[in-house]
């Protein structure tokens, strides 16, 4: 009887003993956590967790603690270890695969933080966060097209995340390409023997992801009653450039020595990344024509949302001390690439973007312009982008006299 009274005894004490060595291991974890998260005390939570260790060399929470107590000192290959330990000891520690990842992709070890992520992936298939962080570390090879295969079935995993939409929108709209291809511009008027115009344009794209050099020859022919009676040349350098990490720039330059086209145009536009998939842009245009100068102001904001952009676009023009407003909003709704797309346009006002008119623009400012257009663009076989537009345009042409127009646009460009 009095042994099993003395192992019960022995056995109590034991027991509490444990509980009172787990209560301050706790305790002293709490302290740890404390002095990383609160007080930034980095050495003193190094401190603790090393003491931790030897009390519980099995509790990995002190492990966990040490590897981001090295990570936020700048000792990445310490923290890295720990992290390590962590996973191998139990890789049911969501948390250590989630510092690691962020680690290896903070020092675009892009191939580590892949295997970590799998890995990850395979504990957790559920987790989003791994998935994301995948993207981040594929984006890191700065190959596009595997970036963009990924994102796409993300988006089909995850079909409501507007954000990975948007991303993936963006990164489809970037392109790396040389082009060379033809425009051509057909147009008819309601009135009699008034027309057609015809409107042809040859170019070269040359496309890179911080600056876009494009050349154009653009020859022109307007009709009336089946006769030319004006016609000629005109000749185009146009540029996109990178001017930082959230903008850039659009430059136009146009000279003719024709009637049929402005002497000289010159457009400059801005455009800022503004968050959250908005856009806006500021702009200049100056055009000089056989009988007066213009100039305009350009302002305008920029929507990404998912598949879909829309854009509305205002231009202030005046001329011998009179304002005309113009006014253009487009909606797209992107595919697969950039090239591939359907659009809604519809504007008020004629403005000095406009090629078809431009030559009657000093006649077609101060007068009443309402049109509305769609298109449809695409990509086949890789290399051939392939666009069809109609725009109907109810232009005034002498006060409170109206016309119809149509425009039917085609071009046709080869990418290689």
């Amino acid at each position: 009887m009095k042994n099993i009274v003395l192992t019960i005894i022995l056995n109590l004490i034991c027991v509490l003993t444990l509980q009172a060595q787990k209560i301050d291991t706790d305790s002293l974890l709490t302290k740890a956590a404390f002095e990383l998260n609160t007080t930034k005390n980095y050495a003193k939570a190094k401190e603790l967790s090393h003491l931790g260790i030897k009390n519980a060399p099995n509790y990995l929470d002190f492990h966990l603690l040490l590897g981001r107590a090295h990570w936020l000192t700048q000792q990445k290959d310490s923290a890295r270890y720990y992290f390590n330990h962590v996973i191998a000891q139990n890789p049911k520690y969501k948390e250590a695969f989630s510092y690691l990842s962020k680690l290896e992709i903070e020092e675009k070890n892009s191939n580590n933080a892949i295997i970590v992520l799998d890995k990850a992936i395979s504990f957790y298939p559920e987790e989003k966060e791994f998935y994301l962080l995948k993207s981040d570390a594929i984006a890191l090879e700065k190959d596009d097209e595997k970036t963009i295969a990924y994102l796409t079935s993300l988006t089909e995993k995850y079909p409501d995340d507007k954000q990975l939409q948007n991303q993936l929108t963006e990164l489809k709209l970037k392109s790396v390409s040389d082009r060379i291809g033809l425009g051509y511009n057909y147009t008819t008027f309601s009135r009699d023997e008034v027309g057609p115009w015809h409107l042809v344009g040859l170019q070269y794209v040359r496309e890179r992801k911080k600056l876009t050099l494009i050349g154009r020859i653009n020859y022109a022919d307007r009709r009336y009653n089946g006769s030319s009676v004006n016609s000629g040349f005109q000749y185009e350098f146009e540029t996109y450039f990178t001017t930082g990490k959230k903008s850039y720039s659009f430059a136009n330059v146009a000279i003719s020595d024709e009637i049929i086209f402005p002497k000289l145009r010159l457009s400059y536009s801005y455009y800022r990344n503004l968050g959250k998939g908005w856009e806006g842009d500021l702009g200049a245009r100056y055009i000089n024509t056989a009988d007066a100068d213009l100039y305009a102001a350009v302002v305008g904001i920029g929507k990404y949302t998912g598949p879909y952009w829309f854009n509305l676009k205002s231009y202030w023009q005046w001329e011998k001390d009179k304002m005309y407003p113009a006014f253009t909003a487009t909606a797209r709704y992107y595919f697969d690439t950039k090239f591939d797309y359907v659009t809604v346009i519809a504007g008020y006002g004629t403005s000095p973007d406009e090629r078809v008119t431009l030559g009657q623009i000093q006649q077609r400012v101060s007068l009443n312009s309402f049109r509305i257009g769609a298109g449809y663009y695409k990509l086949l076989w890789e290399h051939y982008c392939l666009g069809l537009q109609g725009v109907l345009n109810h232009q005034e042409y002498t006060p409170d006299n109206y016309q119809n127009e149509f425009d039917l646009f085609f071009s046709i460009q080869y990418k290689f």
